[in-house]
């Protein structure tokens, strides 16, 4: 998150002001995202490869920080999306907000941390909140729950010291923003070379 006083970064020399604007505007949006629960852009659908397959499925932003341009999203460590992204760090994140008219569409690198002082700092944070019970369920993600009839028990959470809490950070290589409006549809491309309209 952008320290007080200290201004976002802006889009390399050369860039028009009108795509220098819109930059600022859409980090400012996924900063506002992980606050704020009816933010659109707080969920996002991210796409990863599995065995040369498509995988897909709803992340919620947790956190953003625009001059490191990082987002941050919480998982469970058995997920077998964190086995894709170590094989193939490169996905992609879909979001859409009818608010604006704007769809992004970020290719990310991600990098996957289960252990360590980030991972330890932000499970305090949330062992004793409701959110917690996603990481302690002892079932992974997926997998078959028996009927009541072949259970004599549910299984019972394992002690907070033993979650299945992950940590993943997406560093956004590029940012393909499409605006859907009247009286035409505008597109614009953002990434380390530059910025530039691009047909939508």
């Amino acid at each position: 998150m952008t320290e007080p006083g200290k201004q976002p970064p802006v889009p390399r020399p050369g860039v028009s002001p009108e795509l220098r604007l819109i930059e600022v505007a859409i980090w400012r949006e996924l900063l506002r995202a992980p606050a704020h629960r009816e933010h659109a852009w707080r969920h996002m659908v991210m796409a990863s490869l599995d065995a040369g397959r498509v995988d897909a499925r709803t992340l919620v932003l947790r956190e953003c920080d625009d001059v490191a341009r990082e987002l941050v999203f919480y998982t469970d460590a058995r997920s077998p999306k964190l086995d894709q992204l170590r094989t193939t760090p490169g996905a992609m994140l879909v979001a859409w907000s009818t608010d604006l008219g704007w769809q992004l569409r970020l290719h990310c690198h991600f990098e996957v941390a289960t252990r360590g002082l980030g991972v330890a700092s932000r499970w305090a944070r949330i062992r004793c909140t409701p959110a917690a019970q996603d990481f302690l369920f002892p079932l992974p993600s997926g997998t078959a729950i028996p009927q009541p009839a072949e259970a004599d028990v549910t299984p019972a959470p394992p002690p907070l010291e033993h979650h299945h809490f992950a940590v993943l950070t997406a560093r956004v290589d590029e940012i393909d923003w499409l605006e859907l409006g009247a009286p035409r549809h505008r597109r614009a491309r953002f990434d380390a070379s530059g910025a530039s309209w691009i047909a939508p």
